[in-house]
């Protein structure tokens, strides 16, 4: 922009901000979060930057934060650390609630209990007989960091646990109610004779991190971004002395290790008696879903006093039996919520609005933005998701507008700054015709599709799709590529892939005599297909990856599954009306079928649910958290199928075996919870070679 659009930009944003200012400080009222009004202040700091002679004395700055190492050795997690599902609103709460009441009713017999999720490093302590001898980073849930000789730093973490029973008498008699003496002595013997495992958060609070960038500003150096970025990176210093530098406490909120509690704010309480420290004063047991709600917005009223960082409540069912059965979805127990305020939030300019075709047909708006920093990545896309969207939010092309990014949700617009206007703002219309093919748009329901089954951009997903690593997994086929196999005729469809020779692909740009006979290589070594990949790289609509497994160890056969009824495929586990109305209907359109037609001619699906009548794995269900060195997920899966087992994603009381491998998720957490049989590494080989 030049010198007087500058002028003019920098003078509404200036107005804007003091506005938020004069809400926040003066009529106690907000309108944007901080990190939005931050994210406003940033860019008049660079467009001040451009400009100097536009600069006041109260524009804002710009914290930078330290960049952590990665110099640490490897720790497998024995039970993985799992994620927690968040939710956004009072509604999304009782959802949760009638979802897991249906599962069991007597699920939140015992309440709730609710607890303060801090914006700060998860990290694991492991004691021995009561001492300290690992502390390790969360990492990917599986495999996490070594970061002991930091953690001994943190002089709220007890280097040796107290015995509760030695403190019990100075819980209050309602405390003592929830926790009996019997199970704190019962505690005792288990610190003094095996191992336990202490899940907390690294935190730093609010003043103290407040000094630490007074003092990176008196040394000219860049100040801490945020208090996450702070403890991520003091704990990964090399130097402990440098971590000990840097003001941090640990606050524990579980034990991982089962002790016998019965309640979850037991285990709070056998905590603080170890010598942890909690945040007694703003958890709270809840008798109900309302209760739950209005704690959560007393805390949220009381957020901005708090002495350090928070995102939200967590809410778990108390009983620690009807937890363990409510079981895992995903990579999250069902039994615990993240009930998070506002997302982390940016503004930024919203440059146009671009149509993506999907592999179904399916048009969808997306903002394309100038870069800006939300929740520590980089955005400069974001989902308008549908037409009743854009109108919803009034969004133009030209825009101010708010970016939220909440945990590893895609982000989204959620608002427009309507007073940032400069009135040279476009309304953007959806278009009429499909933006790859110029066929007819049509509309059902709030999706637009283009009505052209033989798009180039679905066919370009759709083959996408069947060649990821997932499905068939063909090794050099990127996007790129397949769009220029289509563009040259050369390719309709997936089963044309496996007619290319290297003499079609060798005349092409970028391809070569190698190149070209690598692809040919890569793709005939998946003439090979397993059945459960078969299906899922079809690319049905409603049948993802666990589907897909599901109706593979059912049915045996491809020919079996496109036989069944729609009332046959409902027998199989999680599919419904909706998933078999789909099949049903895909397998029934006459392109499909001449599609299977040509591909079955140059591909064999194999069967590898088919049991080995004298494996000893028959029947037996396996669930894998974590990575395994000697093999890929995927392979370990592939050959439990193999031995006549079944490899499921969730762990239940009916699974046999849940492997472990480095870095391990919440799955491992769940089995130990149920009684499930846990197979490290080197005991999971053992066991498929016998």
């Amino acid at each position: 922009m030049n010198r007087e659009q500058a002028k003019v930009r920098i003078k509404k944003l200036r107005d804007e901000i003091d506005r938020h200012r004069y809400l926040y400080h003066v009529l106690d009222r907000i309108e944007i979060s901080d990190s939005a009004l931050d994210s406003l202040k940033h860019e008049l700091d660079v467009l001040e930057r451009e400009h100097p002679e536009c600069i006041v004395p109260t524009s804002p700055t710009q914290r930078v934060g330290g960049k952590p190492l990665d110099a640490f050795q490897k720790v497998v997690h024995r039970q993985p650390m799992l994620s927690i599902n968040d939710v956004f609103s009072p509604d999304e709460v009782k959802e949760w609630e009638a979802r897991i009441a249906g599962m069991d009713p007597e699920a939140t017999a015992l309440g709730f209990y609710t607890e303060l999720k801090m914006d700060g490093l998860a990290v694991r302590l492991r004691y021995d007989r009561g001492a300290l001898v690992l502390a390790a980073t969360r990492g990917d849930g599986r495999v996490g960091e070594d970061v002991t000789n930091n953690i001994r730093t943190i002089e709220s973490i007890p280097l040796q646990l107290a015995l509760p029973s030695s403190r019990w008498q100075e819980l209050s008699p309602a405390q003592r109610a929830v926790l009996p003496r019997s199970l704190a002595q019962h505690v005792d013997r288990a610190i003094e004779s095996g191992e336990i495992e202490i899940g907390g958060e690294v935190i730093i609070l609010k003043k103290d991190f407040d000094t630490l960038n007074r003092m990176q500003e008196k040394s000219g150096q860049p100040l801490f971004a945020n208090p996450r970025n702070l403890a991520a990176g003091s704990i990964r210093q090399l130097d402990p002395a440098m971590a000990a530098s840097r003001r941090l406490q640990y606050v524990g909120w579980d034990i991982v290790t089962d002790l016998g509690q019965q309640r979850h704010q037991q285990s709070h309480l056998l905590l603080q008696l170890m010598g942890f420290k909690v945040n007694q004063c703003w958890e709270r047991w809840c008798r109900s879903v309302e209760d739950v709600i209005e704690h959560y917005q007393t805390i949220g009223q009381q957020r901005d006093r708090l002495p350090f960082w928070i995102d939200g409540v967590v809410v778990i069912v108390d009983s620690v039996a009807r937890y363990r059965r409510l079981g895992v979805v995903g990579k999250a127990p069902r039994g615990i919520i993240a009930f998070k305020y506002a997302g982390q939030q940016g503004t930024t300019m919203l440059k146009d609005i671009i149509v993506q075709v999907g592999r179904n047909g399916t048009l969808t708006p997306v903002a394309v933005l100038d870069s800006v920093q939300v929740a520590g990545t980089t955005v400069s896309r974001a989902t308008l998701h549908n037409a009743d969207e854009i109108e919803r939010l009034g969004v133009k092309i030209g825009d101010t507008v708010i970016i939220e990014k909440a945990g590893d949700i895609i982000p989204k617009v959620v608002r427009v700054l309507e007073n940032l206007r400069s009135g040279n703002e476009k309304q953007f219309h959806f278009p009429t015709k499909c933006p790859m093919c110029g066929s007819a748009v049509e509309r059902k329901g709030v999706a637009y599709y283009c009505t052209n089954r033989n798009c180039f951009a679905t066919q370009r997903e759709r083959i996408a799709h069947f060649v990821s690593r997932h499905a068939v997994d063909i090794d050099g086929l990127g996007d790129k590529i397949i769009e220029q196999l289509l563009t040259e005729g050369l390719i309709k469809d997936a089963s044309d892939l496996y007619e290319l020779t290297v003499g079609d692909l060798e005349p092409l740009e970028r391809f070569a005599q190698k190149k070209a006979s690598n692809l040919v290589e890569a793709i005939a070594a998946r003439r090979s297909v397993p059945l459960d990949r078969f299906i899922f790289a079809l690319g049905i609509p409603q049948v993802g990856e666990q589907t897909a497994r599901d109706l593979a160890a059912h049915f045996g056969s491809w020919k079996a599954i496109a036989d069944a009824s729609a009332e046959e495929l409902e027998v199989v586990d999680d599919v419904g009306p909706i998933v078999s109305a789909s099949v049903r209907d895909w397998l029934e359109q006459r392109e499909h079928q001449n599609f299977l037609d040509r591909l079955l001619k140059h591909i064999t699906v194999v069967n590898s649910q088919f049991p080995i009548p004298d494996s000893q794995l028959l029947g037996k269900t396996f669930v894998f958290t974590g990575e395994l060195d000697s093999m890929s997920r995927e392979q370990a899966q592939e050959k439990i199928r193999s031995l006549g087992g079944k490899a499921t994603g969730s762990v239940s009381s009916e699974t046999d075996f849940v492997v472990a491998g480095t870095d391990p998720g919440s799955k491992l957490e769940k089995a130990k919870k149920l009684g499930v049989k846990v197979l490290d590494e080197r005991e999971f080989l053992k066991l498929i070679s016998e």
